[in-house]
């Protein structure tokens, strides 16, 4: 998507993390903490989190201007290429990652390069997150603009997240996990910077030559009035799984 690669500074600054509940779920299922491939790293905000615990961390992303932003580790080794053309060797990998990206990937393509890459008792990973919640009225606003005025401009894989994941196709022995919940302190301009990010959203302002959300801020601005901050919630969603024998 060229809409990443335009507005890659705007992902980095606006787009949320995961909770430190779901890295330390994953830790205690992967066998080793040696080597993790992340994919679709983006900004590499999963990436960063993962060099804390693991030797090696290979980070990879489509786009170039993407990994241009992530933040740089010593052990993190990033790379621009498609996850559908793999440069790993057989067997690399403990772990292998990717969150809110797969719905992109080619999947056949894709899980055969997890399959050879991925360790004999290594650990498959999928992450993603939801539409955020806030309040009855703010969420009545967002729901609105996503559905209403930039619904037409939303990909058809966006399915995928709208389904939580649990629709894209998961050749492997899935492991039972929790459900999780990521909450954020944001104000005003983080929400409409956050809401900048949607690939609906570029879109529509690449098709239409306006921004969509000008229709929605007076709406924004009323709900939230003087309140310099407030609580943004997301739901996690998570797939995990081991090659199967």
């Amino acid at each position: 998507m060229q809409s990443f690669s335009k507005q890659s500074d705007k992902y980095a600054q606006y787009r949320p993390t995961y909770p430190a509940e779901v890295y330390e779920f994953i830790l205690a299922n992967v066998p080793r903490t040696e080597t993790v491939w992340d994919c679709g790293t983006g900004t590499g905000q999963v990436a960063m989190n993962l060099s804390q615990y693991f030797d090696q961390v290979y980070a990879s992303d489509i786009h170039f201007e993407q990994i241009a932003q992530a933040p740089k580790q010593d052990n993190i080794f990033y790379a621009a290429h498609p996850v559908e053309h793999c440069i790993y060797n057989d067997n690399s990998f403990d772990l292998i990652t990717v969150a809110q990206a797969i719905h992109w990937f080619d999947f056949q393509s894709f899980y055969y390069h997890v399959n050879r890459v991925l360790k004999s008792d290594g650990l498959f990973v999928v992450l993603g997150y939801g539409l955020l919640r806030i309040s009855e009225e703010i969420d009545t606003i967002i729901d609105a603009f996503y559905q209403n005025v930039i619904g037409e401009f939303w990909e058809d894989k966006r399915k995928y997240i709208e389904e939580s994941y649990q629709t894209i196709p998961f050749p492997f022995e899935e492991q039972q996990t929790p459900e999780f919940q990521h909450t954020v302190t944001w104000n005003l301009e983080h929400l409409k910077g956050y809401l900048s990010t949607w690939s609906a959203v570029k879109r529509f302002e690449e098709q239409k030559n306006f921004q969509p959300l000008t229709k929605i801020e007076a709406e924004l601005e009323q709900a939230i009035q003087n309140t310099p901050s407030f609580e943004v919630h997301f739901p996690i969603f998570c797939r995990m799984g081991r090659k199967k024998n």
